[in-house]
């Protein structure tokens, strides 16, 4: 999927919403554990109950690789569900790889040769020649870690050089010599607030994937104020407050009455950038 085809959905939807599937065999519901394949049938029925009020996926590759032949199974068998009936689906595997680049190139051939997401979370830490591999598939994408809602991201992802330049600053800097924002995109957390408009300055026109909306706290009034651009330009994503909105038998409409609700609020956001 291309970056116009997926502003397309964009504006088609009225929704930025990317719903992170993170299923964690200890949280769904207790009934689906008599299912042959409860991670599945659990997903299955969060996609069919959220799909129309967003428009991509990101399954985190840590809850499905914790499970073992059968967690990848789950993942596998997930991307095979949304690509024959939801196939406008934006699907990203959050799956943060970064190595030297022959494994890297293992890692990319996995997931855009055999898997077909759209998109793979990269971490930039080792460099070019890490990320390259994946961006040789040029109908495919790489979504860059930048600046990350979790608290350790000040460790390093702030420090600043001599000259007064943050580490994430010259990531995105230097990450821009490698493709284009056809074909990156940047992870920023939604926790961040106004460091979007410091993100903004040097990458104004990629999309950005925003976790960190619902239990982290995030503000999507904020991202949607600082992060916005001319082609929307963000997917913002939300885990825990859709797929556990409910543990019960209803959990599925309960997800789907929490993705309507973020979908009814971001429409508001992108009619107000004259967007819709």
């Amino acid at each position: 999927m291309n970056k116009n085809q997926l502003f397309e959905n964009i504006r088609r939807k009225q929704s930025f919403l990317c719903v992170g599937l993170d299923t964690d065999i200890k949280k769904i519901p207790q009934h689906l554990l008599s299912e042959k394949e409860p991670v599945f049938a659990f997903n299955k029925a969060i996609i069919d109950a959220t799909a129309p009020f967003c428009v991509a996926y990101k399954p985190n590759m840590a809850f499905y690789e914790s499970l073992g032949v059968e967690g990848i199974q789950a993942f596998e068998k997930t991307v095979k569900y949304l690509r024959t009936h939801y196939p406008d689906q934006f699907i990203i595997a959050d799956a943060k790889r970064g190595d030297i680049g022959n494994t890297s190139e293992m890692y990319a051939r996995s997931f855009f040769d055999h898997i077909k997401v759209d998109a793979v979370t990269v971490a930039p830490y080792m460099g070019e020649d890490s990320v390259k591999p994946f961006l040789l598939y040029p109908e495919a994408w790489v979504i860059l870690l930048a600046l990350t809602s979790n608290k350790g991201s000040h460790d390093f992802q702030l420090l600043e050089d001599a000259q007064g330049e943050r580490l994430f600053e010259k990531v995105l800097k230097k990450s821009q010599e490698w493709a284009t924002d056809e074909q990156m995109m940047y992870v920023v957390g939604a926790t961040q607030g106004s460091m979007f408009l410091d993100i903004r300055r040097l990458a104004p026109h990629h999309f950005l994937l925003v976790p960190g909306v619902g239990a982290q706290g995030g503000s999507l009034a904020e991202v949607a104020k600082y992060g916005m651009n001319e082609q929307c330009g963000l997917l913002v994503n939300s885990s825990r407050a859709i797929i556990y909105a409910d543990k019960g038998v209803d959990f599925a409409a309960a997800a789907g009455e929490a993705a309507r609700t973020v979908q009814v609020e971001m429409a508001g956001y992108l009619r107000e950038k004259g967007l819709i």
